[in-house]
């Protein structure tokens, strides 16, 4: 795709100022920032490209029809990139109304508006148009020992959370399907990287250790996830709008399962290395089990084969690789995540009225 005009729904959260970030940094795309800024999304993400002359940035919510639609009429998007959303599991064992308020409701007031405005393309532009959906692997269940998820993999979600996302994925399929509407739809795995909202299993464990706190650890630590370096997923995002099939969906996955035990050990092994405690001894010994978290689904794992096959996409970080520079990150970015905790309670634990 040449340069292109491209509205991120979402882009001052985790993974959507990640893909801001790549689109300037790595690309000649011009990109509108259309964010909410809920707890989870923070302008300091987006610190690295706030001085383009490609970036732009628009307070909105997208289940707010007349923003929505005056972001679309005046940036005249060639590629819409919906990733705003509610995305905590235990927030939404709290508080489901948000996650339909704004995973299936706000994706509704962006289907209508993106319909819109492609009705009224003509000519090249209105072939270049697409509508992506990033959603995740979360909308599948859950696997036994064996077997990876794929495209095909029946839909069967058993949180608030993964509920939301498996209905705005229908919505999304439904556009497509009904008015032609030229839509993509991703499903990743677990994100990890820099500037992560510190409520998520790594950074919540790395701040959690560096201050001495004790590592909670849902169950028995044997829950499985396929785990996939931000960046190497911002990549992806770029690889399927611009060369992706209208219609069609995508998973992304960085083949790199874990138990969160194993996670949260490589972890304290890694700070042991690059942080030692000040006795001497290893953070592995902060390691506590504490209750399971309600409907925990036991294991995700994906087969990212089409996609590599198709696009030439590959995750280029490995867990190991990854981890560590995510860690080497949050110990030279206190001053990014340290206000998170303080202010926004990030490290408490939620999810718990099952």
């Amino acid at each position: 795709m040449t340069a292109a005009r491209i509205l991120v729904t979402g882009g001052a959260g985790f993974i959507g100022s990640a893909l801001v970030r790549h689109l300037i940094g790595q690309t000649e795309h011009e990109v509108l920032c259309f964010d909410k800024l809920t707890y989870a999304g923070n302008l300091s993400s987006l610190a690295p490209v706030e001085h383009s002359p490609r970036y732009r940035f628009v307070r909105g919510d997208i289940c707010d029809a007349a923003a929505v639609a005056d972001a679309m009429r005046d940036f005249q998007p060639d590629v819409v990139t919906h990733l705003a959303a509610e995305s905590h599991v235990d927030r939404s064992i709290d508080g489901p109304a948000a996650f339909i308020d704004t995973n299936v409701t706000g994706t509704f007031v962006m289907l209508s508006a993106a319909l819109d405005h492609w009705r009224g393309l003509a000519g090249a532009a209105r072939d270049r148009f697409r509508f992506h959906h990033i959603s995740t692997d979360e909308v599948f269940g859950t696997l036994g020992p064996d077997g990876f998820f794929t495209e095909e993999t029946p839909y069967d979600p058993h949180s608030p959370y993964s509920a939301s996302k498996a209905a705005s994925d229908h919505l999304v399929r439904a556009w497509h399907d009904t008015y032609g509407l030229p839509t993509l739809i991703t499903n990743c795995s677990n994100n990890y990287g820099p500037y992560h909202f510190p409520e998520k299993l790594v950074p919540l464990m790395i701040i959690t250790a560096l201050a001495g706190g004790t590592l909670p650890i849902y169950g028995k630590g044997d829950n499985v996830r396929d785990w996939l370096f931000v960046e190497d997923h911002a990549r992806a995002l770029a690889a399927v709008f611009e060369r992706g099939t209208p219609g069609e969906s995508y998973i992304v996955g960085g083949r790199a399962e874990r138990t969160n035990l194993q996670v949260v050990t490589r972890i304290c092994e890694t700070l042991d290395e690059v942080r030692p405690r000040a006795d001497g001894r290893s953070y592995e010994e902060q390691i506590g089990f504490v209750a399971d978290r309600p409907g925990h689904d036991a294991r995700y794992a994906i087969d990212p084969a089409k996609i590599e096959r198709t696009l030439g996409w590959r995750a280029q970080e490995s867990f190991d690789s990854g981890l560590a520079a995510t860690i080497r990150w949050y110990l030279d970015n206190e001053d990014w995540w340290r206000p998170l905790v303080e202010q926004k309670a990030a490290t408490a634990r939620r999810g718990l009225e099952g």
